[in-house]
Parts: C-alpha cells; structure tokens; sequence
C-alpha cells in the first residue's frame, strides 16, 4: 500500500508531491468518486477521478510505487479508461477550435516608445476637452 499523494507523484501526474497533495486537499482527486486526504493509502484495483485544469481523467490503479521513475515505467502503473481519453480528446479538439482570447494577443504591452506616444494623445485629448472646443466645433 502507498499514499495517494505519493503515488500521483511517482506516476508521473504531479511535479512534486507537495503539488499533489494541494490538488488532493482541494478536491480535484478521488477515490472512488469520494474526497480523499493524501495519506489516504492507495492499492491497485483502485479507481481515481482526477482533474487538471480542464481535463477530466478517470483511471483505474494497475501497481504501487513510491519512487519516480522513468515515464515508461511511471505509465505502466495506471490505465485511462476508454471513455476519459475519448472525452479529453473532443476537449483537446474544442480547444482547438475556440483558442483562448488572451491568447490572441500578439503585442503584449506598449513599448516605452508607443507609451509615450499614447500618451501625447492623451494630453492632446484632456486640452481640446479643456478649452471647451470638441472635434472642431467652435467656441460660443
């Protein structure tokens, strides 16, 4: 038997086993479709319910580990069943489809240069408003 945060660090789910246990403390893993503690003590036959981001994974414990090893053998202790690949794959697929705005952005912030211009357009702005003249209409 091994603890559960221990594990989802040797298979390779988690960076390190601190992460694990806060996304355990969090309720993104259970066993068993119930919340789990991290020394809650796994054994194969297991089922687990994991999220990670927008990604959904139900898998089913093949063997115990608590050291991290290659990826090979960090794959070889769990299996994904059929129907969560199937669904991460339509969400793979939508994400492709509809890209995160943010994303989109290409410039990112202003330069110094495109700062200061910007702002001359606005002190240029704040004076018309000032003198009481809109977008050339004329004084009364």
């Amino acid at each position: 038997m091994t603890r559960i945060d221990k594990w989802l660090w040797a298979a390779r789910f988690f960076k390190t086993r601190s992460l694990a246990q806060e996304a355990i403390e969090k309720g993104r893993v259970r066993l068993d479709r119930e919340p789990v503690k991290p020394a809650r003590m796994l054994k194969a036959g297991d089922r687990l319910q994991l999220s990670q981001g927008d990604c959904l994974r139900d898998i089913e414990v093949l063997g115990l580990s608590e050291r991290r090893g290659p990826a090979p053998e960090a794959q070889a202790l769990y299996r994904e069943t059929e129907a969560s690949k199937a669904a991460n794959a339509l969400a793979r697929e939508r994400r492709k489809l509809f890209p995160e705005p943010a994303l989109t952005i290409e410039q990112g912030r202003p330069t110094k240069q495109q700062r200061r211009a910007l702002d001359r357009l606005r002190e240029m702005d704040n004076e018309v408003w000032d003198n009481g003249r809109v977008m050339g209409s004329s004084n009364r």
